[in-house]
């Protein structure tokens, strides 16, 4: 012990520690002290009265201390009290690891002390696992960093190769500082310019008449258009008219716009008088219209289709399901989904319309399969009927039937229940109506069954009484 020159320790004028209190000081001293004997019993374990980790370890004491070491440590301790009892006090700490009945398991960090007692020896540790613990969490995080690294790696790779593959030209630009964080071969190109020098330049510098606040303002107004809204430029390296669509998203705490540009003479090949025209009169057509996707989801809609179902915002409808605003849900997109694929359109299916506070309107829908770029798309006309269905005589279905039965009776399926169509019909009228239910709903009986208003026995009695019950299976 280095003192700096005091002889107060070695002088004898300290007197001995009384034992009831050296065993505080050791105990303080250190988070556990083992007594081990020459023949490695341990003969007292002394705890830290601070931690409480370690619990009751009185039944170590008598007791070889081998039995309280995992395998892989028991040779290590072995060696160095080899070393010990020959007379070399080892010098650097020992490490450890504790077992008690194989149920839990510590790491402790011990230094041999002699203190003159038949060669036993007084063995200090300090508990390794609070340090053994942050080393875990450090490894658990440079695992999950690392694997945070391989999914970014991967998503830009996959973002690069749609970017450099895509024919659409496409820019991306930060809002706040107007520069261009990234763009494909195809926007250099139409600009006029090469991908190194387009990349990271202000893109306000590539259009005439134009600053950079300017620009950044027009882009970001054309962004809250519902109907997506674009601005027309000059680009300045190659002289021609550009249409930008803006689109504005929010990526790292900062807002982009993604740019898709496109020359004025290909915008004008597409937004033609007849496209105009039709445009038109989806915007401020009397009855509702609505274009879906292949499986049901709506992609935009007029405000006719807005006032039927009570939306306030073209967001509280497109995205969603057209099942959702129909009374018999999936039964119903079904029909209006498989029919027009199989035979491109369908001229009328009558049906009820459903909003968000339950009230129910009858309506004729009309669908017709479109393809828009190779998209697949059901377009929808639907007709408010509840002013004709109003005038009919209560519990019959139509006032008069009219000259051509068959195709009358086929569009009323959906609109009533068998029992008030078939009450002015024959059994004639009867099959037809059941073979086309069957046909509607693609040979779905229970939705047939539903669909007709009837329950499945007396569905599959009736298929059975018209020889129709192995059609289309």
């Amino acid at each position: 012990m280095t003192t700096g020159g005091n002889t107060f320790w070695s002088s004898g004028a300290v007197p001995l520690i009384e034992p009831e209190f050296l065993s505080s000081i050791i105990g303080a001293a250190s988070d556990i002290a083992l007594v081990v004997s020459a023949e490695g019993i341990i003969l007292s374990v002394v705890l830290n009265t601070h931690s409480e980790s370690f619990g009751n370890l009185k039944h170590w004491e008598g007791r070889p201390i081998v039995q309280f070491l995992t395998r892989e440590t028991v040779p290590k301790f072995e060696a160095a009290h080899a070393a010990y009892l020959g007379g070399e006090v080892p010098r650097k700490p020992l490490e450890l690891n504790h077992s008690d009945n194989a149920v839990w398991q510590y790491p402790v960090r011990y230094t041999f002390h002699r203190f003159g007692h038949e060669n036993a020896c007084l063995l200090l540790g300090r508990d390794l696992r609070p340090i053994a613990e942050t080393q875990q969490q450090l490894v658990q995080a440079q695992i999950a960093l690392e694997q945070g690294y391989e999914a970014r790696r991967e998503f830009d790779a996959r973002f690069r190769v749609l970017l450099a593959n895509t024919d659409d030209a496409i820019v991306f630009v930060s809002v706040q500082s107007g520069r261009v964080d990234d763009a494909n071969e195809a926007a250099a190109g139409l600009l006029g310019l090469k991908l190194d020098a387009l990349r990271g330049s202000t893109f306000a510098q590539h259009f005439s008449d134009r600053s950079t606040v300017e620009l950044t303002e027009s882009l970001m107004n054309a962004t809250l258009s519902e109907e997506g809204g674009r601005v027309t430029l000059k680009a300045q390296k190659s002289g021609q008219s550009v249409i930008v669509r803006p689109v504005v998203f929010r990526a790292g705490g900062q807002r982009v716009l993604l740019c898709r540009i496109a020359s004025d003479e290909e915008a004008a090949t597409i937004t033609d008088t007849v496209a105009n025209q039709a445009l038109a009169l989806f915007r401020a057509g009397s009855d509702a219209m609505v274009f879906m996707t292949g499986k049901g989801v709506i992609t935009s809609v007029n405000e006719s289709f807005l006032d039927v179902v009570g939306a306030a915002h073209l967001s509280d409808v497109v995205g969603r399901s057209l099942s959702d605003f129909l009374a018999r849900g999936q039964i119903d997109l079904g029909v209006l989904i498989d029919q027009p694929q199989r035979s491109g359109q369908m001229r009328v299916y009558a049906t009820k319309l459903i909003n968000d506070l339950g009230t129910r309107l009858s309506v004729e829908v009309s669908a017709t399969h479109l393809e828009d770029q190779g998209a697949q798309l059901i377009g929808c006309i639907i007709r408010d009927v509840s002013h004709m269905e109003a005038s009919r005589p209560q519990g019959v279905a139509t006032a008069q039937m009219p000259a051509e039965p068959s195709r009358n009776v086929m569009d009323l399926v959906g609109s009533a229940s068998l029992k008030d169509i078939v009450a002015e019909t024959t059994d004639v009228v009867e099959k037809m109506c059941i073979e086309t239910a069957v046909e509607l709903t693609g040979n779905n009986r229970v939705a047939a069954a539903e669909m007709l208003g009837l329950s499945r026995q007396s569905l599959y009695v009736k298929l059975r009484k018209y020889g129709l019950l192995s059609k289309n299976n």
